[in-house]
């Protein structure tokens, strides 16, 4: 069999002004691995990462998706809108988008969760639109923003979804690298959607889907952009994207050059057995985020090194170093050089409000010299949580409904969903928690006889809000369901002019991040109501389907 060197993307990027800064040694682990194997072992060489907070991911946006021109500008792969980094909470009409849709695994918080391999900031509005439909090449659009389209697949994709979300040409490599990364980091998930994936085949890929990704990996090769993320995400996570590192990896697993043995050249040399440190590397920032006095945030650092001769030490030093801890200060130096490293967690137990920094020292295991990582962590006020008010389920069909409620008037990190399943009995099947960045969550697995309770809180900073109100959807009520009454919101110079055979109550009228900009208490035919410019979304609890109006 024909061996193929590969020289990784620092060569292959030379000429296009980007530059890959891969550890020597990252990917020796790899070499001369086939199929399977070759899959399992990038697997193994990627799975084990430090695991971010979900509400630090506003504070890394800005290192890892910024414009080259403007460092200040949020690069979007969703939309062509210029929206500018102000600070490190949010941007407005932004989310933080699950490329690789939370729902295919179940939606839990686990690692994927907040990977941000997978995880960029995205048009709002384009976001809700994609929702958790598959990727694939859209014939007819329902919407189209210039960047990003959705509607119904051409033949032979979709894997049974009847929408598919299509990016732009610029951006489809960059998506398809990513969902190489997803199927081979996660490929031990059980997927609960499998438009694009399978339970039962090691490729994780459905076939369809790997075409898809070829192709488009093909037809737009790895950017500069895709480098520079790749080199701040490491910095962040302490894993790499090794299908941009390495381009041509994809092909030996899925592509034209399966069953044969992969080889990378890093350096042009081989590996001299010098005591070297993988993970962290020297420019590792470990952002911690946000949390309430009285709470803790942990993340874990994988300590990962080639050829120690001794166990290494560790410490935390700085003046804020009292506010951080770690359970060791020596590492075996034979986990250290094993694949998957030493997960050393590093605990933030603040005492005092403000933003604390120290630096994580790891020395001896005859390295030359230290290393160190810098760690940075914010301590704010507990928040005050107002209960939330659920509101009925919309959408209701044969096997799925929409859970809705009101958003939170403060701030906050995400939703929680509890939802509770009973049997025709009224014993419970199951209760389930799941978390959103919407005002609603949609279920697909409404089955006979069954009623499904939900609640629903707020999280922020380690805290939870009260429950709400229970909301109850059963099987049973799904026939006589009423038909939403018609009303239509007729844009004008300053506002709206409302269409309607009868009066519509408890109209509400959200931004497109979700906030509730106006409520009122009914509407009439005729009526005027006053909005500066800009897109809402608005609904009436006769017509509970959402309405979006642009104002100019």
């Amino acid at each position: 069999m024909k061996k193929y060197r590969l020289i990784i993307i620092a060569f292959i990027l030379a000429a296009m002004g980007a530059s890959a800064t891969v550890p020597v040694g990252y990917y020796n682990s790899i070499d001369g691995k086939r199929g399977q194997d070759l899959k399992n072992t990038v697997h193994q060489l990627i799975k084990n990462h430090t695991v971010v907070t979900y509400n630090s991911l506003w504070y890394h946006f800005p290192s890892t998706d910024h414009r080259f021109d403007n460092p200040n500008q949020v690069w979007d792969m969703y939309s062509n809108i210029a929206r500018y980094y102000r600070g490190s909470s949010s941007v407005s009409g932004m989310n933080r988008e699950h490329s690789f849709p939370k729902s295919w695994w179940g939606g839990t918080q686990v690692d994927a969760y907040t990977d941000l391999n997978h995880l960029y900031p995205s048009d709002g509005d384009a976001n809700m639109a994609k929702s958790n439909y598959p990727l694939g090449e859209v014939s007819t659009a329902s919407f189209d923003n210039g960047c990003t389209r959705v509607g119904t697949p051409v033949a032979g994709q979709g894997g049974g979804c009847a929408t598919v979300f299509e990016p732009d040409d610029e951006y489809k490599g960059d998506f398809a690298r990513t969902y190489f990364y997803m199927a081979t980091c996660y490929q031990d998930y059980t997927w609960k959607y499998t438009y694009m994936v399978s339970n039962s085949s090691w490729q994780t890929l459905n076939q369809w889907s790997i075409n898809l990704l070829l192709k488009w990996s093909r037809q737009d090769p790895v950017s500069d952009k895709e480098v520079a993320r790749n080199e701040a995400v490491y910095k962040i996570q302490n894993n790499r994207n090794p299908f941009i590192d390495n381009p041509l990896l994809a092909e030996y697993i899925w592509g034209d050059h399966y069953g044969e043995a992969f080889y990378t050249d890093q350096s042009g040399e081989e590996p001299q057995g010098e005591p070297m440190l993988i993970t962290p590397n020297l420019e590792t920032a470990i952002e911690m985020g946000d949390v309430a006095i009285g709470k803790t945030l942990s993340v874990t650092v994988y300590v990962k090194g080639q050829y120690l001769k001794e166990d290494l030490s560790v410490l935390l030093f700085s003046d804020d170093a009292r506010m951080f801890s770690i359970p060791v200060n020596k590492i075996p130096r034979n986990v250290a050089n094993s694949e998957q490293g030493y997960p050393l967690v590093i605990t933030y137990k603040p005492s005092v409000l403000g933003n604390h920094r120290c630096r994580l020292l790891i020395y001896d295991g005859g390295l030359t010299g230290s290393y160190g990582a810098n760690i940075m962590a914010q301590c704010l006020p507990a928040p005050t949580l107002s209960t939330l008010t659920a509101l009925p389920a919309t959408d209701i069909e044969e096997e799925r409904y929409t859970a809705q409620w009101r958003p939170s008037p403060e701030e906050v990190d995400y939703y929680i969903v509890n939802r509770i399943v009973y049997d025709d009995n009224n014993n419970i099947l199951s209760s389930d928690e799941f978390t959103t960045d919407e005002t609603s969550y949609q279920f697909d697995d409404l089955g006979p006889g069954q009623t499904h309770t939900y609640t629903v809180q707020s999280f922020r900073l380690g805290y939870t809000s009260p429950p709400s109100n229970v909301i109850t959807v059963a099987y049973s009520a799904i026939n006589g369901i009423e038909v939403d009454r018609p009303i239509a919101f007729i844009p004008t110079q300053g506002g709206v002019l409302v269409k309607c055979s009868e009066p519509h109550r408890c109209v509400d009228i959200y931004s497109t991040s979700g906030l509730l900009v106006m409520h009122l208490d009914v509407v009439n035919n005729d009526d005027f109501i006053y909005l500066p410019q800009g897109i809402y979304i608005m609904r009436t609890a006769q017509s509970r389907k959402p309405q979006k109006l642009v104002i100019r």
